[in-house]
């Protein structure tokens, strides 16, 4: 799944309006960079290979000891970013990659 992300991210990338809505939250203000950093470099947590919007993930990354999850989608021709936030303590293990 990894090599699937890169090679439409390589291509573009989409940020849908769920994702830009998310990621300029005050209490969020997730950049670009980061929700790049995670494409290229984060870890996949999760994944969702039967989505009703199609194929999948949930990307883990931290940056400065600050934890994003970013969840896209790779396309043929982009990669969609499906939303991004800051994962809450109560939902998640002490690590942020797994779900309580």
């Amino acid at each position: 799944m990894k090599n699937k992300i890169i090679a439409s991210a390589k291509k573009q990338i989409l940020f849908l309006p769920h994702a830009v809505t998310q990621m300029s939250r005050p209490d969020r203000m997730i950049s670009t960079d980061e929700v790049l950093e995670a494409v290229f470099h984060g870890e996949i947590i999760e994944e969702y290979p039967e989505d009703q919007r199609g194929e999948s993930c949930l990307v883990f990354h931290t940056r400065d000891q600050r934890v994003i999850h970013v969840l896209c989608s790779p396309k043929v021709e982009y990669l969609a970013i499906i939303t991004a936030y800051l994962p809450a303590a109560d939902q998640w293990a002490a690590d942020f990659k797994v779900r309580e």
